[in-house]
């Protein structure tokens, strides 16, 4: 009897979860933005609002929440319950290296589940308008010479990916630098701007894009393997001679908890997908000099969020990140 009442149990939970994720949605749809409005990633995520919402057949609205690379905005979606209503954009920083770099940080990336990728773009190394350095070579070699001055460096919170590629860069160099932590990019450009922070890596925006062109600020090199169609002017850092090797690429995708029932990533994942296709949505993705995603299955999207997972970590190892 035990057994049949179990069995008659489990039924119902299966029949009341396939019938749940037939409904979904049939309420608007959150998307957290884990860094202040103004940024290239919340600009990103409004871009797939609407046109994400009509596939859903539901709006979906951009929240924002700045905070520990991006944790703080984690943590809140993994608090809320696993039914898909709370997607999250996440990007190495927020998920995979916030939790090896800060002790209140208390879940892992294994929390969550890459739905698909949503965003690709450059990561350009940007410098203060004045500062005399104009390539990586010239600007390690200042670095080198500043003495009890060093030269300071801005990025989205400690153990961000930002944060961990200069990081890198001292235990390659040998240079003393000093790190200015920020809640988003949108605070760190202006400070930038304004000279009140010697230099950082950030990805290439179109709001980035016109603070160079008003002579704010200067992009003096990328972090890809190769020049971007976008940058054929700008050298890559590997193309000096202090940084041979180095090549990074920043990504973003909407995620969800790895509790989320499957039938609901599932319905997720096509409306992603369909959206990602939108000519609209690729041109306006562009004009903030982003690329949209390539299509990817359930199990691409996992498989790519697992090496994304062994890579960044086996970076922080070979640095010695520790949680602070």
């Amino acid at each position: 009897m035990k057994t049949l009442v179990q069995c008659l149990i489990g039924g119902l939970l299966m029949t009341a979860g396939t019938a749940f994720a037939q409904s979904f949605p049939s309420k608007p749809v959150g998307l957290m933005v884990p860094y202040p409005a103004g940024g290239s990633l919340d600009a990103a995520a409004r871009i797939f609002t609407a046109p994400l919402g009509k596939e859903l057949g539901q709006p979906v609205f951009v929240e924002n929440l700045g905070g520990v690379a991006g944790a703080l905005a984690a943590q809140k979606v993994l608090a809320a319950p696993a039914d898909g209503y709370y997607l999250f954009q996440g990007t190495p920083n927020g998920v995979i290296l916030a939790p090896l770099a800060n002790t209140a940080v208390r879940f892992k990336a294994e929390d969550f589940r890459l739905v698909h990728p949503v965003t690709e773009g450059v990561m350009v190394l940007i410098a203060r308008k004045d500062l005399p350095a104009n390539n990586i070579d010239e600007l390690i070699a200042l670095a080198h010479k500043s003495g009890d001055k060093p030269l300071t460096y801005g990025s989205v919170g400690v153990g961000s990916l930002y944060h961990l590629i200069f990081e890198d860069v001292q235990h390659r160099t040998g240079v003393n630098l000093i790190h200015a932590p920020y809640k988003g990019g949108a605070p760190l450009l202006q400070d930038l701007g304004g000279g009140r922070v010697d230099f950082a890596v950030q990805p290439y925006s179109a709001i980035l894009d016109s603070l160079a062109e008003q002579g704010r600020l200067k992009v003096i090199g990328q972090l890809g393997g190769q020049r971007s169609e976008l940058l054929k002017n700008v050298p890559t850092v590997s193309e000096g001679k202090e940084l041979k090797g180095i090549s990074y690429h920043i990504w973003s995708g909407f995620m969800v908890s790895k509790n989320t029932p499957e039938e609901v990533v599932q319905r997720l994942h096509r409306a992603i997908g369909a959206t990602l296709k939108d000519p609209g949505v690729r041109s306006q993705l562009a004009a903030q000099t982003q690329f949209a995603s390539p299509p990817m299955s359930l199990a691409e999207a996992a498989k790519f969020y697992e090496n994304e997972i062994a890579r960044y970590r086996a970076i922080a190892k070979a640095i010695n990140l520790r949680p602070q």
